[in-house]
């Protein structure tokens, strides 16, 4: 009987992590243990909230992202992750950097402290937004 790779998601966020964190609560929700997440914080502070919403592990800072994300399948986040310096410089540009060249697809939340507008996209709440994201962008993730 063959077995499956388990899907790997990790899920960035900065300063307090409550994006992350109820990203992750709805992850868990829909796929349970049948998805490995990871919950990588700019900061101590954002990884220890994300963890307290059940991820399978966690870390903290650059060299953790970059390394990290190599082995992704999936990347959530909101749109700064992306965008070095945002979330008031908590993105390093080689933490942006690494995440825009992984592999990974990138499923990002259109919130932004920064001065961006992205144009097409409703300002949603976030509980909607990670609806939508759960709907119609991880039906690709298979479970048992």
């Amino acid at each position: 009987m063959e077995t499956r790779k388990k899907q790997t998601i990790c899920v960035v966020d900065g300063q307090g992590g409550g994006i992350g964190a109820v990203v992750i609560k709805k992850l868990k929700d829909r796929f349970g243990e049948d998805v490995e997440i990871i919950a990588l914080g700019t900061n101590a502070i954002a990884t220890a909230q994300m963890l307290k919403s059940r991820a399978n592990k966690g870390a903290s800072g650059t060299n953790a992202i970059i390394q990290t994300v190599k082995k992704a399948d999936v990347i959530i986040g909101p749109v700064g992750i992306i965008i070095p310096h945002a979330m008031m410089g908590e993105v390093t540009g080689p933490m942006a950097e690494a995440i825009s060249l992984s592999d990974a697809r990138k499923v990002l939340l259109p919130l932004s402290q920064e001065n961006i507008d992205i144009v097409g996209v409703a300002g949603l709440p976030l509980p909607m937004l990670v609806d939508e994201l759960m709907a119609s962008h991880l039906s690709f993730i298979e479970t048992q």
